[in-house]
């Protein structure tokens, strides 16, 4: 019977996780990372193959996760509080998960997705997919009930979150509590009925 593994998946993706967010891509290498995460090197060869592998599940395992924040705040996108909701989670989540944040705010294509398995593109892009499933249920939903358009709606769950978190991620800084209230009032006048 072999010894417990002393070292989790979830603590090499955090370790990938502040390495990133303290140097981008570059600095998350397979080394950096078992030494980050206080384990020997080849310990995480058992959880990723290979700096690509890790690379890839950094980047689904923290956008599933900011996704299922988002997808759970908009429920069946039936109100304009549920839109709001959705929008200031992203705000909400990002200063949760300030490095986190700079993991989604780099984009996919940061983590070298030529680079990954195939199994790992697509579940990633399965995840994409179901993504672009709730938006465009939204889509259906909200402009009936406020009389905007998709590309409206669009604009508020997506667009307007994202600059809001971007301005301050770009500047090296967690977005503070007023953007959460920037998002909210941006948002309800862009969607009022």
């Amino acid at each position: 019977m072999g010894r417990p593994a002393t070292h989790t998946t979830a603590q090499f993706l955090a370790a990938a996780t502040t390495l990133f967010a303290g140097g981008g891509a570059r600095a998350v290498t397979m080394a950096a990372t078992a030494k980050a995460a206080g384990a020997p090197n080849g310990s995480i060869y058992h959880r990723f193959p290979d700096r690509p592998a890790l690379l890839a599940e950094l980047w689904r395992r923290t956008v599933r996760d900011f996704q299922d924040t988002f997808t759970d705040a908009l429920g069946d996108a039936a109100t304009v509080d549920a839109a709001v909701a959705a929008a200031t989670s992203v705000v909400h989540w990002s200063r949760k998960h300030p490095e986190g944040a700079r993991v989604c705010d780099a984009g996919k294509h940061a983590f070298g997705p030529a680079d990954w398995s195939p199994e790992a593109a697509e579940a990633v892009a399965k995840d994409e997919a179901e993504l672009r499933g709730v938006l465009k249920h939204a889509t259906r939903t909200l402009p009936p009930l406020t009389g905007c358009t998709d590309e409206d709606v669009v604009l508020a769950l997506v667009e307007i979150p994202r600059a809001v978190v971007h301005r301050y991620l770009s500047a090296g800084r967690t977005p503070p509590p007023k953007a959460v209230t920037l998002v909210d009032r941006t948002v309800r006048k862009l969607l009022r009925p």
